[in-house]
């Protein structure tokens, strides 16, 4: 491949692919595209689902969704791109996870790929083909990478956490 780095352009591949539907799907909750019942719509899912508050938890899984696959697909701060989508997915892996892993039966198998990609990348870094490389990594550094990852998995732990424990039935009391 002459002067073309296959390691760069497979991270560009990834990137852009996983970002673009992860981007797809965030659109989908906060406008409405591609089928989505936008903002109200992903309010009243969330709600049904057990998180509250509910628009701040339909806002966040958008903004989780839309915003880190669209950085991530231009490999622009790629740690807090990869650590908001995997959080956003921790999310919809504990909607799911009560039907089991395979997606067929409605299970957690595809957002925990997503999210384990979204990681990966961020953890890994976007390649030589990226708006950070560009800028000089300006918004790539190990301790963004640190720092990203940390709260990413603080407010999803919070957020599922908080879900879970509303949707514990109340013992009967005799």
């Amino acid at each position: 491949m002459g002067c073309v780095n296959r390691h760069d352009l497979g991270l560009l591949v990834l990137r852009a692919g996983t970002g673009a539907v992860l981007a797809a799907h965030g659109a989908q909750k906060l406008f409405g595209w591609f089928g989505g019942g936008g903002i109200e719509g992903t309010t009243a899912a969330m709600e049904a689902m057990g998180f509250h508050p509910p628009k701040h938890s339909a806002l966040a899984a958008g903004l989780g969704e839309a915003g880190g696959g669209a950085l991530l697909a231009l490999g622009l701060a790629t740690p807090a791109a990869g650590a908001a989508a995997a959080g956003a997915m921790a999310g919809a892996v504990a909607v799911h996870a009560p039907a089991g892993f395979f997606a067929q039966g409605g299970g957690y198998e595809y957002p925990a790929f997503l999210g384990f990609t979204a990681a990966a990348i961020g953890l890994t870094g976007p390649g030589r083909y990226s708006v950070d490389h560009a800028t000089g990594h300006a918004f790539n550094q190990p301790w963004t990478v640190a720092l990203a990852f940390a709260g990413s998995a603080v407010a999803a732990a919070a957020v599922v956490g908080r879900r879970a424990r509303a949707r514990v039935p109340e013992p009967e009391q005799f």
